[in-house]
């Protein structure tokens, strides 16, 4: 009887799971058969995809092999004298360029410039633009290279253009073309070639990236209109000191004429400087330096020159322009001259003696700059004639305005007196005091390195 139980309730398990486990069979079917459409849906619509017309796809670029460099040295807690002497490691920006790009960036730089003055000081050549007295004319077009040579070297090279003369052609000459060697012993760098020296701040800027309109005057004046650019050599070093501090030195031919003319390295011309900058704060800072240059005149006299430079800016938490901004640099020059000795009173140069001359100037400017499209500055110049007798003050007020950063305008008066008509009172005319009104237009195409500080 126990079988026949056993027996009567596995039936009658089996007569209830049945019709379920049918229902779940057919419930599954289902999903597969809802799943095939999908997929079918989505491979239908890949083929019509790929049959479309696809655009030509480049070519991947190759990847540039790296240079072979020397085992790094071991680290150590010290430094030792071989390891200040072994060149640095290059630059890895130069590995990351692709094949078919330019290792090199270029700009177009253009300055045009323009002056109002008297009449008396135009016919005497006693202008801010000597011989260009109520003109407007291209002071300046730049067509800038420069980039990395190798992961070694840096290189650049300036084209410039410009008016020359008061209607003429315009001069094309090479402004600068220099190389610097980025990786050499004990941490130091060297730049050859034909380059704007870096003696004092100004005298590095080209004149489209000035502060102001026109170069101050006891630069020029000690100078020239262009600044000391010369052919050589300079080497410059930041050692590991606490503070930051750079020095340079440097080996020229001497062809300034203005402070300098002898031209060649028999008696070269030599230059130094030390540059320090001091942060004051986290919303201030100031640039300090001093430099020195001397050589021969044309006549085989020494020059030398010396000159201070200080820079502050103060820019408040979270500007992008500095607000307040003071420039101000000094020349002093030690020249030997030739001076016309009369012994006997009667007129006659009875006598030459070498005597030393010297001479002093100095300029201080001012910018504020409130708003980020507008500044308004003032400059004050004074500064003696380093070759005749003499000195000359001047006063700039000026205004800015900037479009964008590759557009910029400038307007500004400026008021010169001189105590000498010696050299200003040519065809007749006299330039001992001059009023002028200044204007400038400067545009920047292209790639154009910022100026330090």
């Amino acid at each position: 009887m126990r079988a026949w139980a056993v027996v009567l309730a596995l039936s009658c398990v089996a007569s209830i799971s049945a019709p379920a486990a049918a229902q779940e069979a057919e419930a599954l079917r289902k999903e597969i058969e809802a799943l095939q459409k999908q997929l079918q849906s989505v491979t239908e619509r890949l083929q019509r995809l790929e049959a479309q017309p696809r655009p030509p796809q480049p070519a991947p670029a190759a990847p540039m092999p790296a240079p072979a460099l020397g085992a790094a040295p071991p680290a150590s807690l010290g430094i030792s004298p071989a390891d200040l002497a072994r060149p640095r490691q290059p630059f890895s920006l130069y590995q990351q360029r692709g094949a078919g790009q330019l290792l090199f960036d270029m700009g177009v730089a253009g300055d045009f410039v323009g002056n109002l003055t008297q009449s008396n000081v135009e016919k005497a050549g006693g202008g801010t633009f000597a011989g260009q007295e109520n003109r407007f004319f291209p002071r300046e077009v730049e067509l800038g290279l420069f980039g990395q040579v190798d992961p070694y070297a840096y290189a650049e090279v300036r084209i410039e253009a410009g008016e020359a003369s008061r209607g003429g052609d315009l001069n094309v000459t090479l402004a600068e073309g220099a190389v610097t060697m980025l990786t050499l012993p004990f941490g130091t760098q060297a730049k050859f070639g034909q380059m704007r020296n870096r003696f004092g701040y100004t005298n590095l800027i080209h004149e489209h990236d000035l502060p102001w309109i026109d170069r101050p005057n006891v630069l020029r004046n000690f100078l020239g209109d262009e600044g000391l650019k010369e052919k050589g050599l300079e080497v410059t070093i930041v050692p590991d000191l606490p503070f930051y501090l750079e020095g340079l030195v440097g080996v020229f031919n001497g062809d300034n004429e203005t402070a300098f003319g002898r031209g060649t390295l028999r008696v070269p011309m030599f230059t130094g400087r030390l540059r320090t900058f001091l942060e004051l704060g986290d919303a201030s800072a100031l640039q300090l330096g001093m430099s020195v240059a001397s050589g021969e005149t044309g006549e085989k006299r020494r020059d030398t020159v010396l000159g201070w430079e200080a820079r502050y800016k103060y820019r408040p938490e979270g500007w992008l322009h500095p607000l307040v901004t003071l420039t101000s640099e000094a020349i002093y020059a030690l020249r030997r001259v030739n001076v016309d000795v009369d012994t006997d009173g009667d007129g006659l140069t009875d006598l030459i003696k070498k005597r030393e001359r010297d001479r002093f100037g100095w300029y201080a400017g001012l910018e504020v700059q409130p708003l980020r499209r507008w500044a308004a500055g003032v400059r004050y110049d004074w500064s003696q004639f380093p070759d005749r007798p003499g000195s000359e003050r001047a006063i700039e007020p000026y205004v800015s305005f900037w479009t964008s950063e590759f557009l910029r305008f400038r307007l500004a008066y400026k008021n010169t007196t001189r105590d000498h008509r010696d050299g200003f009172d040519l065809n007749g005319g006299t330039a001992r005091k001059v009023d002028e009104v200044l204007f400038q237009g400067t545009f920047i195409l292209g790639a154009h390195p910022a100026h330090p500080f």
